[in-house]
C-alpha cells in the first residue's frame, strides 16, 4: 500500500517543479501557455453545451451539468502540464522559499509570459467560436448567461470569488505533489474543475474566458 508522502516531500516536489517551470525555454513556456488560454475555453463552452442541453428538460440542473462538463477541461490542462496563470503560484514561490531567494525576474518572465499567452490562446479560440453555427444549439445564450453572472457581481462578490477560486488552484496545485500517478491526479483536476465551475468561483483566466465566450 502506497504511503503518503509527508508536508516536507509535497515541499520539495513542489520546489522542484517550480524551479523546472521557472527554467523553461521561451519556446515551451509560450506554447504551454497558449494551450492552457485555448484548453479553458473549450471547458468553457463545453460547461455552456452541457448547460444548454440539460437545463430545459431538468430546470436547475444545468447548472450541475455545465460543472461537470468544465472540470474535464481542467484535466486536460493537468495531464498536459500546460502552464495556466493562476496555477503558477504555489510551486514558483516553494522554488523561491527553498532557495533562500527570490528570482524577481525569472518570476515575472512566467508570470507575464504565461497571462499574455493563456489570453491570446483564449481570445483566439473564443473567435473561432464565435462563427455561427460552430455552437451547438442555445450554447451561446447559456454563455451569456454565464458572462453576465459574472460582470454583474457587485466588487466585493468578485473580489471575494476570486479569493475562493484561486485557493481552490492553488490547493489543487499542492495536492497534486502529494499524488504519484497520473490516475490520481486525474480526479484530484476534475473535482477542482467541477467546483470552480459550480460556485462558479471566479479565477483570472477562466472568468476572462467567460467573458470572450459570450462576446
Amino acid at each position: 500500500m502506497a504511503i503518503a508522502p509527508s508536508p516536507g516531500e509535497i515541499f520539495d516536489r513542489a520546489a522542484e517543479e517550480g524551479e523546472r517551470r521557472l527554467d523553461q525555454s521561451a519556446v515551451e513556456l509560450v506554447a504551454t501557455s497558449f494551450i492552457a488560454g485555448f484548453t479553458v475555453v473549450l471547458g468553457i463552452v463545453a460547461l455552456g453545451a452541457v448547460h444548454a442541453l440539460v437545463d430545459p428538460r431538468f430546470q436547475g440542473l444545468g447548472r450541475i451539468g455545465g460543472a461537470l462538463a468544465f472540470g474535464i477541461g481542467l484535466v486536460f490542462l493537468v495531464v498536459g502540464r500546460a502552464e495556466l496563470f493562476n496555477e503558477n503560484f504555489f510551486d514558483p514561490v516553494a522554488a523561491a522559499v527553498d532557495a533562500d531567494s527570490w528570482p524577481l525576474r525569472r518570476l515575472l518572465r512566467l508570470w507575464v509570459v504565461t497571462f499574455v499567452f493563456n489570453f491570446a490562446g483564449g481570445v483566439l479560440f473564443a473567435f473561432v467560436f464565435a462563427v455561427e453555427g460552430v455552437l451547438p444549439a442555445g450554447t451561446p445564450e447559456a454563455l451569456a448567461t454565464v458572462g453576465e453572472e459574472a460582470v454583474r457581481r457587485r466588487p466585493l462578490t468578485g473580489f471575494a470569488s476570486a479569493i475562493v477560486g484561486g485557493t481552490l488552484v492553488t490547493l489543487l496545485s499542492f495536492l497534486l505533489h502529494a499524488v504519484d500517478s497520473i490516475g490520481s491526479r486525474i480526479p484530484l483536476a476534475y473535482v477542482v474543475g467541477f467546483l470552480l465551475a459550480l460556485g462558479p468561483f471566479d479565477h483570472v483566466v477562466q472568468a476572462l474566458g467567460a467573458k470572450e465566450s459570450t462576446g
